[in-house]
């Protein structure tokens, strides 16, 4: 007997504005819930302490989550000078103390440092996997937790206020896998001092921004039906910087059928290497990669 799926098949994106103390898979299960949705899931997972831009994706649009995942994040944040805790934000406990409090001018001062490449040791309170377990689970059960350096980007860093003699807030923008927990400790480390995270919120997301957010409660307040239908985003939302290719209706069947192209039957010769999308009747059919040879399906959408 077949398993029936619970739920309507609904396709888009809902970028919702996260709310502190809330993590991201309740996010996903509060919504798929209010939507009587049968997929989704969400992109570049945000601590329960964080707040900001979190995709949801609904079915189809599930298929292009590592094309928003893997895109770059801008937050903004802000740092308390004089002590570290040890999950780097005010969740923990006091670890660390100093009597170095940096003034605006030194910190300027150190900002350019942290710009391009960078190595960073993500904290021991995080999601990464050691072994199968998580960090955080390692952490918390009083393990050591030993986590290898990776390199991230820093694309820009600008400190935007000095809210206190000792808290101040920044902007970065940076590649996926950026912890910026552990960016705020460094530049405290950096001017001899010590710090954690008070405030993080993402502000961009992919291809998404906080001018497209919707707060939880917003749509908890909004009947099930067109009102709430709205409030999703078509699925090729994500997509703006990728090429598009329009094809007949013979090229889409053979592309959802896992079939590919040929490349001399359509003008891609500006395209070799790159992945791009291929709409029928301005309808994603699919997400396809590009040589001389073929055009290959690498995801297939259907809507039906």
């Amino acid at each position: 007997m077949s398993k029936v799926k619970k739920g309507e098949k609904i396709s888009g994106w809902l970028i919702v504005d996260k709310p502190r103390e809330m993590g991201s898979t309740q996010v996903v299960s509060l919504t798929r819930r209010l939507f009587h949705a049968q997929k989704n899931g969400h992109c570049g997972t945000l601590d329960p302490f964080a707040t900001g831009v979190l995709p949801i994706a609904f079915g189809e649009a599930t298929k292009l989550i590592s094309y928003v995942s893997d895109g770059d994040k801008e937050y903004e944040f802000v740092l308390f000078f004089g002590e570290e805790t040890d999950t780097l934000d005010t969740e923990g406990q006091v670890i660390a103390q100093s009597d170095v409090i940096p003034s605006e001018e030194q910190i300027k001062a150190v900002l350019p440092e942290f710009i391009g490449e960078i190595g960073q040791v993500p904290p021991a309170y995080s999601a990464i996997k050691i072994d199968g377990k998580r960090a955080y689970d390692l952490a918390r059960q009083g393990k050591e937790v030993k986590i290898p350096e990776r390199k991230v980007k820093i694309y820009s860093l600008d400190l935007l206020e000095m809210l206190t003699t000792r808290t101040a807030r920044f902007r970065v923008c940076c590649s996926k896998g950026t912890y910026v927990r552990t960016l705020g400790a460094d530049i405290a480390r950096r001017l001899g001092s010590c710090g954690y995270l008070q405030e993080l919120r993402r502000t961009k997301c992919g291809n998404f921004d906080l001018s497209q957010k919707i707060l939880l409660e917003n749509i908890k307040n909004l009947e099930y039906g067109e009102n709430l239908m709205k409030s999703l985003l078509p699925v090729m939302t994500c997509l703006r910087d990728i090429a598009v290719i329009a094809v007949g209706e013979e090229e889409a069947k053979k592309l959802k059928q896992g079939q590919g192209l040929s490349p001399k039957k359509i003008d891609v010769k500006n395209l070799l290497g790159q992945t791009a999308a291929v709409v029928f009747e301005n309808e994603l059919v699919a997400m396809v990669r590009i040589d001389e040879r073929k055009i290959s399906p690498v995801r297939v959408f259907n809507f039906d």
